[in-house]
């Protein structure tokens, strides 16, 4: 998918520090990532940090002969923010679920090898998604962990229709399958 002549033109910059250039790709992304913070535990001043941290490994990316860029400005930005904003919860140990019945939720009785095997398998494909890269990543979690429609999945990362965002969904899948049963293959 190639982006416009006016994300080109925001890139180029963005690289050369061009402050029209700056403010717009400010003005165009903020308010989604400050809802994604403030809805996600955090508050202003996190996505003010995050966005921040964003647009500085989208300036260094920039800077690189090698980078480019094969979605909006949007969809990486997005992507940047919500990586760095998970690591953060993590490292807070705010994204770890409490859980306060614990014989409710994991029975004694319960087999620790098939749990050892689920366990296994649930980390393969963690790695498999973090291996996946961007766009894909945050466009399967946004039809299966936030359970958008096409449709709206094809408006927030600019496909031309929703059949168009279902048929790269399909690629990605393939490829998180690929590269989920390769692993698996290897016992990594």
């Amino acid at each position: 998918m190639s982006i416009s002549e006016k994300e080109k033109e925001l890139l180029k910059g963005l690289a050369n520090n061009d402050k029209e250039a700056i403010e717009a790709i400010y003005r165009d992304n903020y308010n989604l990532i400050q809802n994604l913070i403030i809805n996600n535990n955090g508050s202003e001043d996190d996505a003010r940090d995050v966005f921040q941290e964003a647009l500085i490994v989208l300036y260094e990316k920039s800077k690189t002969e090698s980078f480019e860029l094969n979605c909006q400005i949007r969809t990486y930005v997005y992507s940047v923010c919500r990586r760095i904003w998970l690591k953060k919860l993590q490292y807070a140990k705010r994204f770890e679920s409490q859980v306060e019945f614990l014989e409710d939720t994991v029975p004694v009785e319960e087999d620790l090898e098939v749990h050892d095997k689920l366990s296994h398998q649930y980390g393969i494909m963690r790695s498999a998604m973090g291996k996946i890269g961007e766009p894909c990543k945050s466009l399967l979690e946004a039809f299966y962990v936030h359970h958008k429609n096409m449709i709206e999945i094809a408006s927030f990362f600019g496909y031309t229709n929703a059949d168009n965002a279902k048929n790269q969904k399909y690629k990605c899948l393939m490829r998180l399958k690929k590269l989920f049963f390769a692993q698996y293959k290897n016992g990594n």
